[in-house]
Order: structure tokens, then C-alpha cells, then sequence
């Protein structure tokens, strides 16, 4: 990892739903909780179209999930949350894509119904629209 970011998120809001074409994460969560949702998008993947669907509490020790190119990614907080993330590229805004948050394409089973988006995830796209742009399973970016 070459840079380190800390996210802090108010109760009722949701981040994502975001997939990088190349670059890694790593998430750990601080203090709070949090509903995390992952979607492999990766073509040819042992998972591929899987779901994992998480409740992270930061009171019960730290917790960290690595993920991988091409592997979507959100999370809710339930309560205000810190989050520190990892990257192993810099951000440049170019690999990162996104599809919006309730789409039924992706089944993630959100435990809210209005949560608190930004303007950006608010106006995300369907996931039909961008799954294309994942990378394939093992490739290398």
C-alpha cells in the first residue's frame, strides 16, 4: 500500500457502491459500525457475481478486508464510523467506477431505506452499465 486515507461517515450514510480496475484496497475500521457489501464483478473469478455481505463493529477489535481489482465495494454506517484505507496506487480518478447503491441487479439486502448519499453516488449509474469495465479475474492492471 502506498497511501493511507481516513474516511468519517455520519450515522445513515452509505458510500458506494465503487470498483477500481486496478487498484487494491484496505480497510480498517477505527470506531464504529458498519454494514459492508462486496460484489465480484471479476470475469472468470471462483466468485465471480458473489455477494458478501459484512457487519463490521470497531469496539470488537479491529477489523481489516483487503479488496481486490475489480471487486465492489460500499458500506452504511450505522453509527458514525472512522475508516482508515489503503490503496496500492494513487488516486487518479480514472480507475475507479461506481453503480448506484440500491440497484436490484446487485441484491445487496440494505438494512435503510433514504440513507445519506453524496452527490456523486447519488447519481451513480446501473450496474448493467459499468460490470463491463471490471477487469477479468488474475489480470494484471
Amino acid at each position: 500500500m502506498i497511501q493511507s486515507n481516513v474516511s468519517v461517515s455520519r450515522a445513515g450514510t452509505l458510500r458506494g457502491i465503487h470498483f477500481h480496475r486496478s487498484q487494491a484496497d484496505y480497510w480498517v475500521f477505527l470506531e464504529g459500525r458498519a454494514f459492508v457489501a462486496l460484489l465480484d464483478l471479476r470475469t472468470g473469478s471462483p466468485t465471480e457475481r458473489g455477494r458478501q455481505i459484512l457487519t463490521i463493529d470497531a469496539t470488537e477489535g479491529r477489523r481489516a478486508i483487503y479488496i481486490p481489482p475489480g471487486v465492489a465495494h460500499g458500506f452504511l454506517a450505522l453509527t458514525d464510523v472512522w475508516l482508515q484505507y489503503m490503496v496500492d496506487a494513487y488516486y487518479t480518478g480514472d480507475d475507479e467506477q461506481g453503480f448506484a447503491w440500491d440497484d436490484p441487479d446487485a441484491g445487496v439486502p440494505w438494512p435503510i431505506d433514504g440513507p445519506m448519499l453524496s452527490e456523486r453516488d447519488a447519481g451513480a449509474s446501473r450496474l448493467s452499465d459499468v460490470v463491463r469495465l471490471a477487469p477479468a479475474y488474475g489480470a494484471q492492471p
